[in-house]
C-alpha cells in the first residue's frame, strides 16, 4: 500500500523569543484517506463502556502515522540539539496551527457526530479543536523525549497537553506543566481566559501518554507566566500595557482561545 501519494508541502509557524520563524514540511493525501478510512469505534464486549483513554492511544498509536510524523520530529531536533528548544518549538509549532472543526461528520448507532482526526490530518488540514491539536502535541513531545499527559476538563469539554516539569511549577499538583494548544499561550499559564469568559475550574482527568525527561527549573517561562497572571488581576500595576505587550509579542499571544 503506498500511501506517500498526493504530496503537499506545507509552512508550519512558530514563535521562538518573539521571532516568527518557519518549517517547511511534506505531507501525503495518501496516508490522510487511509486514516479517514480507519472505523473511529472500538469494539468492547458485553457490559463493558467505552473509554476515553483508549480512543486516545488508538489515534495517536497508530504505525503508518508515526513513519510520516517522526521525520518533523527530526526536523525539529536538527534546528537545536537544546532539548527544551525543541520542546518550545513543537509547542508553538502546534499553537500556530489553525483552530478550526473539520466538515466531516461520522456515524455512531446511526447519529451523525463530529469527526475525530489522527494527528497527521491535523498537519495536513491545517487545522484543528483542542483535542486534536493536543494530541498531535502528545506525539511529537514523547517522541521529542519528554514524559506527557493530556488534561482532559469534562464540564468545560476541554483537552490541553500535560508536559513534566517541577512540582512547584505544575498544573494542579499533577507534576505536569500545563500547554494550551487551541491558540499561543505561556508554557504553565493555566489562567487563560476562553471564549464566552470561560475559565477551566474543574479538576482535570490526567491521561498519562509516555514517561521520560522532565522540564528544568530554570525556565523562564515559568517566570513569565507568573508575570502575566499578575498583571491581569492587577489593572493598575505600574507599566501594565507596556509589559503585556512585551509578553503578548515574545510568545505570539492571542486574545481569544476556544473550548470544544
Amino acid at each position: 500500500l503506498n500511501l506517500q501519494t498526493g504530496q503537499k508541502n506545507i509552512t508550519l509557524n512558530y514563535i521562538l523569543d518573539g521571532e516568527e520563524k518557519t518549517i517547511d514540511f511534506a505531507v501525503y493525501k495518501g496516508l490522510t484517506d487511509h486514516l479517514s478510512e480507519i472505523p473511529r469505534a472500538i469494539s468492547y464486549r458485553e457490559g463493558e463502556s467505552p473509554n476515553r483513554t483508549e480512543f486516545i492511544f488508538k489515534r495517536i498509536n497508530e504505525k503508518k502515522q508515526a513513519q510520516f510524523l517522526l521525520p518533523l520530529t527530526i526536523a525539529i531536533q536538527n534546528l537545536t540539539k537544546d532539548k527544551e528548544e525543541q520542546a518550545r518549538i513543537a509547542i508553538s509549532l502546534v499553537q500556530n496551527i489553525p483552530y478550526g472543526f473539520s466538515n466531516k461528520t461520522e456515524r455512531f448507532f446511526g447519529i451523525p457526530v463530529n469527526y475525530s482526526r489522527y494527528p497527521y490530518e491535523v498537519l495536513y488540514d491545517q487545522q484543528g479543536i483542542c483535542g486534536e491539536k493536543s494530541e498531535l502535541l502528545a506525539f511529537l513531545l514523547r517522541e521529542l523525549g519528554y514524559e506527557t499527559a493530556l488534561f482532559y476538563n469534562q464540564k468545560e469539554n476541554h483537552e490541553s497537553v500535560g508536559i513534566k516539569c517541577p512540582f512547584r511549577e505544575s498544573h494542579k499538583k499533577t507534576g505536569y506543566c500545563f500547554v494550551e494548544t487551541s491558540g499561543s499561550a505561556i508554557i504553565s499559564d493555566d489562567s487563560i481566559e476562553y471564549a464566552g469568559g470561560v475559565f477551566l475550574e474543574s479538576e482535570p482527568e490526567v491521561i498519562r501518554i509516555s514517561s521520560g525527561d522532565s522540564l528544568s527549573a530554570r525556565l523562564q517561562e515559568y517566570r513569565d507566566a507568573e508575570e502575566i497572571k499578575m498583571l491581569k488581576k492587577n489593572p493598575f500595576v505600574l507599566f501594565r500595557q507596556s509589559r503585556l505587550e512585551k509578553l503578548m509579542e515574545k510568545y505570539g499571544l492571542i486574545e481569544e482561545y476556544f473550548v470544544e
